[in-house]
C-alpha cells in the first residue's frame, strides 16, 4: 500500500536525505520518495504502519502528519509521473550540461598540440574540482546524502565529511600533473566503492537523492550516475595501463 505524509522541518537536500534514511529504515517500509518542495513524503510499505512508528523514527525537529492516500497521485502529480523519462531527463540536465562544458574545455585546452592523456587528465581535474565545489555549497548536507548509497560513508561517516576535500585535492593533482599515479589508484578505489554502492541502490530500485553534486541541485539516482562514475573509473585504469 502506499501513503502520503506531510513533513515539515525540512529546509534542505540533507534533510530530505536524512528523513529519507530514518524512514526507508523501518520495518515493513518498501520505498520511500521525499520532496522538499511539496514538504511531503510518500510511502511504499508492505503493510499498515502506524503513524507513531514514523514519528519515533524521525529526529525532532521533523513533524510528520498523515494526508489522504491520493495527495501526490493528483492529476499534476500524475502528468509528472506519465512523462517518465522526459522528466528524468529535466531533473538531469544540470549534469549533462556540467559535463558538455568539462569535455568542451578539455578539448580546447589541448587541440593546438593534441595529446589524449593530457586531454583526459584535464577532464578528471576539471570533473573533482567542479563537483566538489557543488558539494561546499551544501557541506553539511552533503554527508547525509552520501551516505544513504555509499558503503564507505554508511560505515564511517566522518568520510562523508571529508569527501569533498578528496575530490578537491584530486583534482588539483590532476591538472598540476602531481603523482599522477597515486590520483589515478586513489579514483579507481573511491569511486569504485561508490558505484559499486549506486549500482545496488539501482538494482534495489529504491528512489533517493544523488549527492554526486552535492545538495544544491537536486538530482534522482539514475543510471547516469553510474555511468558518470564508471567513466571516470574506466579512464583511470586506461591511463595506469597505458601511461
Amino acid at each position: 500500500m502506499k501513503q502520503t505524509y506531510t513533513v515539515s522541518g525540512m529546509t534542505c537536500g540533507g534533510c530530505v536525505a536524512s528523513v529519507s534514511e530514518k524512514l526507508s529504515g523501518i520495518e515493513g517500509v518498501e520505498n520511500v520518495l521525499v520532496s522538499l518542495e511539496k514538504g511531503q513524503a510518500q510511502i511504499l510499505m508492505g503493510h499498515d504502519i502506524p503513524l507513531n512508528v514514523f514519528k519515533g523514527a524521525l529526529p525532532e525537529r521533523y513533524t510528520i502528519t498523515k494526508n489522504g492516500p491520493n495527495v501526490l497521485d493528483a492529476p499534476e502529480n500524475r502528468n509528472d509521473a506519465s512523462n517518465g523519462k522526459k522528466t528524468k531527463f529535466q531533473q538531469l540536465r544540470p549534469l549533462f550540461l556540467i559535463f558538455t562544458y568539462l569535455l568542451g574545455a578539455s578539448l580546447l585546452l589541448n587541440y593546438q598540440e593534441w595529446n589524449t592523456q593530457k586531454a583526459m587528465l584535464d577532464f578528471m581535474g576539471l570533473f573533482y574540482i567542479v563537483f566538489s565545489f557543488f558539494k561546499f555549497l551544501d557541506l553539511k548536507g552533503f554527508p547525509r546524502s552520501f551516505r544513504m548509497y555509499d558503503p564507505l560513508a554508511k560505515a564511517l561517516p566522518f568520510y562523508g565529511w571529508i569527501y569533498p576535500f578528496l575530490e578537491l585535492v584530486l583534482g588539483l593533482m590532476l591538472l598540476m600533473r602531481f603523482q599522477i599515479p597515486l590520483a589515478l589508484i586513489t579514483t579507481i578505489v573511491i569511486l569504485g566503492i561508490t558505484t559499486f554502492g549506486v549500482t545496488k541502490t539501482l538494482l534495489d530500485k529504491k528512489s533517493i537523492q544523488c549527492a554526486c553534486l552535492g545538495t544544491a541541485l537536486k538530482l534522482p539516482m539514475t543510471e547516469a550516475t553510474f555511468i558518470e562514475n564508471a567513466i571516470m573509473v574506466i579512464m583511470a585504469f586506461a591511463m595506469l595501463i597505458f601511461p
